[in-house]
């Protein structure tokens, strides 16, 4: 993949709407074509963000430099910057081949020079043909690559894309979100994708920044949110979860002593940064590390639920106290709701994380 567009970074960047927070001071990295998530809730600041990077709105403290260039108080017609938005803003009295073009023709760009660009973008996304067709003869996905490539004919620095998916069904989605990929891949353009869909920022992203409270909760590669969540949020929020209140007795070089009530137990696991004795925390484990053990340090359980998954059986299991867990495992054993089992996890699965912070109040702008 040969990287295309610039680098972006945000130094010290917020907003406030009057003593409101949408985003907090944030400062973020981004390399030449790289392809960044803001993944989180509704209200986690993700958009309030990629909109500041846009240039809709000016942040309340901070820098933006796109390259090496401040861009911090630069009009966003000035930015040179692709945007796909949610509801794609097509023009709907302009055929596909205008809406592709609009963005040339503004700039002032010669018209075979626009015509040959239209041309190389709409073959590009697999739309030959299309450029005299109307908007309303196509259908979503074929609308969703015609906003795309509205957005690439420009060749921006930055690529941005706020739930360009979100109208769109899930089977649609999913062929979509390849195609999106396929084109990183081959074309390497610096792109920021917003969505709330933590299985699509799983299959775009290089690196992915969890969001909430107006902050970047964690920031890194896919494998390492999954496997090494800094909190209970990111831990609960990229994939499923087991997550289990314990009182931590000891925490020093990423292992921590913890009292497990509702195992009945006092462990030795490895820790976040953050977990110290007194502060809130949560033991978590993943329901495919959790298996069904025999061994003397194993816990009883009651089968709850099972349910078949093809290759994999979930079972919900109900320790002593009644804490329920999850666990989803490959398995022949016939095993129904009522059956008496023992589990523990697979060996340094288990991590002690510091528990999420309080939600902040929602801003007007629902981020």
């Amino acid at each position: 993949m040969t990287a295309s567009g610039l680098s972006l970074r945000l130094t010290g960047v917020s907003k406030h709407y009057g003593k409101i927070a949408a985003l907090e001071p944030t400062d973020l990295s981004i390399a030449a074509g790289e392809f960044l998530t803001l993944l989180g809730p509704s209200g986690s600041g993700k958009t309030t963000l990629l909109n500041l990077t846009a240039g809709y709105i000016e942040p309340s403290s901070g820098t933006i430099h796109i390259g090496e260039r401040d861009v911090t108080r630069v009009p966003a017609r000035h930015r040179n910057i692709g945007m796909v938005f949610q509801n794609y803003a097509l023009f709907p009295h302009m055929t596909v081949g205008e809406n592709v073009a609009y963005g040339l023709t503004v700039r002032g760009v010669p018209k075979r020079e626009i015509a040959r660009r239209v041309t190389d973008v709409l073959r590009l996304l697999q739309l030959d043909g299309f450029a005299e067709r109307g908007i309303q003869q196509l259908s979503g996905g074929q609308q969703q690559r015609v906003a795309l490539a509205r957005a690439l004919v420009i060749e921006p620095d930055v690529l941005l894309m706020d739930e360009p998916l979100g109208a769109l069904d899930k089977q649609l989605r999913r062929a979509v979100q390849l195609e999106l990929r396929r084109l990183h891949r081959e074309h390497g353009r610096t792109t920021i994708y917003v969505t709330h869909d933590q299985e699509e920022a799983l299959v775009l992203s290089d690196r992915i920044a969890v969001m909430d409270h107006g902050r970047i909760q964690q920031l890194g590669p896919v494998d390492e949110l999954y496997d090494r969540p800094g909190n209970a949020f990111v831990a609960g929020f990229i994939g499923e979860s087991n997550l289990l209140p314990v009182r931590v007795l000891s925490a020093s070089d990423g292992q921590a002593a913890v009292e497990v009530e509702a195992l009945r137990r006092t462990l030795q696991v490895d820790a976040a940064q953050g977990v110290a004795p007194g502060a809130p925390a949560r033991l978590l484990i993943r329901p495919e590390h959790i298996v069904l053990d025999n061994s003397a340090e194993s816990v009883p359980a009651e089968v709850v639920e099972v349910v078949y998954l093809g290759e994999l059986t979930q079972l919900t299991l109900r320790v002593a106290n009644g804490t329920v867990l999850t666990s989803r495992q490959i398995t022949d054993q016939r095993i129904g709701p009522g059956a008496k089992v023992h589990l523990w996890w697979r060996a340094g699965s288990a991590r002690v994380v510091p528990e999420q912070q309080p939600r902040r109040e929602k801003t007007h702008e629902q981020a």
